[in-house]
């Protein structure tokens, strides 16, 4: 969709609607207020008529206007003006482009963002505007084959009121990033929807290679299973062994500062399907298993908003690509292997194998020196049961790095909690035949993988996002979300500042 910024008045804009706010009790928003004075008190009488209160989402939509070019008013709710916070207004926004594609809408003016919004300056609610929609209009039809079954929305354009050129600048910084950001979402949401037959970890691979081409200061390369296993990455090619498909080691370079700067790496769980290889997984509700390569998609995704906005920053993306199935020659539970770093990792069970591709790819990490190193993975459904599906999970061996994280996801609406790192967790991860087991019980089980991960990350700062109830929706609205994408984008975007 198409976005721009506008100064006209409101009387003055010829979209197809014109989308203002409203507060509890009926208190007219500023431009609503302003509309209502030109159409004689029309959109307070009709507010009463209705007995709108004002709640956060209720619609009004007022066809056709008596006044002015615009045929239709779109009057949104905001709830109580003091208690407007970045959730209550995503909730909004939701309501508002539901009435747009309900009402085939095909170009709109908004002065939503006029609104005051805790913990959001005008070019954050821009990008909540656009992120909001963007994610509203999404459909995934690549694989239908009767296309005229499929209905596309309308809306094609969307301009934002803003008053005046002294936003101007500001509000064009919120419609760049607010278009990175959901682009980069709908990439890895059509990624990740792709079926297992389709998404391999060649194809992965070959999705990041394109973006790499497509920015000069993106440099991807791709690691065979030879180059994997010349560097000792024992404990990741353990998980490749029972499928056809080789893994690969997606490496991506985007170089937005000298080439001294030290880079912040970002590494995302690649696991194109995950069928729990011997420790076979129930049957119902396995092909979801297609999403367990979010992380790595959401890494793709943070580096496309990376070189996109041309942040000036080093941003290194590793993505270790694999499948996890059953075969002859799969790991079996009580297997040792040898990760990179040289400790012996027992495989209590075939199904905890996100954490024997990361491993080695957290030591392949130290190499670049690093800032900070952020994990991305659907890794434990313990996550879910902890925290549900709307936080992701966040276990770091740093107090500064897991503030930023959180302060970034607060901002982004895509939020985290931390959960601890305590040494009484690592008591669960004793073997009696190797170094370490690579299931601590069920006891705690997103903590253990995180203390898992921990082993391997000691030389460097490091942070880990179990994103297993957050980056796809079950049920009737199946699909991925593209999280954290916006809370990876904002820790990177406050990093550049």
């Amino acid at each position: 969709m198409d976005y721009s910024i506008k100064s006209e008045a409101p009387d003055k804009i010829s979209d197809d609607c014109l989308i203002v706010g409203f507060y509890a009790k009926r208190k007219l928003g500023p431009t609503a207020a302003a509309l209502d004075q030109l159409h004689d008190g029309l959109l307070t009488r009709l507010l009463k008529r209705d007995d709108i209160e004002g709640k956060t989402g209720d619609i009004l939509l007022v066809n056709p206007l008596p006044h002015g070019k615009t045929e239709r008013l779109l009057l949104v709710g905001l709830g109580k003006a003091e208690e407007l916070n970045i959730a209550a207004y995503r909730k909004a926004l939701a309501a508002a482009i539901k009435a747009l594609k309900d009402n085939a809408v095909k170009s709109a003016a908004s002065a939503l963002h006029e609104a005051e919004v805790k913990g959001l300056a005008l070019d954050g609610k821009i990008r909540q505007n656009i992120e909001v929609f963007e994610n509203a209009l999404y459909q995934f039809t690549q694989l239908k084959s009767d296309k005229t079954q499929i209905k596309p929305a309308r809306l094609a354009k969307l301009n934002f009121l803003v008053d005046g050129d002294s936003h101007q600048a500001q509000a064009e910084l919120g419609v760049k990033q607010g278009k990175a950001i959901a682009d980069a979402m709908l990439q890895v949401r059509d990624l990740a929807n792709l079926p297992g037959n389709i998404c391999t970890p060649s194809y992965l691979a070959e999705q990041a290679v394109k973006l790499g081409k497509a920015h000069k200061k993106l440099k991807t390369k791709v690691l065979d299973e030879s180059d994997l296993e010349e560097l000792g990455m024992g404990s990741f090619l353990s998980v490749s062994k029972g499928s056809r498909q080789p893994a690969r080691l997606i490496v991506l370079e985007y170089q937005g500062a000298s080439a001294k700067t030290k880079p912040y790496v970002l590494v995302g769980k690649g696991l194109t399907f995950d069928a729990g290889g011997i420790s076979l997984k129930p049957a119902a509700n396995m092909d979801e298993m297609k999403y367990d390569m979010c992380g790595g998609a959401s890494v793709i995704g943070a580096l496309s908003v990376a070189a996109e906005l041309a942040l000036p920053i080093n941003v290194v993306g590793l993505i270790p690509a694999s499948e996890n199935l059953p075969d002859g020659n799969a790991n079996k539970p009580g297997d040792v292997v040898t990760s990179m770093a040289g400790l012996t990792i027992e495989i209590l069970n075939t199904d905890a194998e996100g954490r024997l591709i990361l491993c080695d790819t957290l030591t392949y990490a130290k190499r670049y020196d690093p800032v900070a190193v952020i994990d991305v993975a659907t890794l434990t459904g313990a996550c879910i049961v902890a925290l549900g599906r709307h936080p992701s999970g966040l276990i770091s061996n740093d107090d500064e790095l897991s503030a930023q994280i959180t302060d970034a996801g607060e901002r982004a609406a895509d939020r985290v909690w931390r959960l601890p790192l305590w040494d009484e967790y690592q008591e669960q991860l004793k073997s009696n035949f190797a170094d370490i087991a690579n299931i601590g019980g069920p006891d705690g089980g997103t903590i253990t993988a995180g203390a898992f991960l921990s082993r391997f990350t000691k030389d460097y700062k490091w942070a880990h996002l179990d994103i297993a109830g957050t980056a796809w929706k079950t049920g009737a609205d199946k699909g991925a979300t593209g999280r954290p994408v916006p809370l990876l984008a904002q820790y990177l975007i406050d990093r550049a500042q």
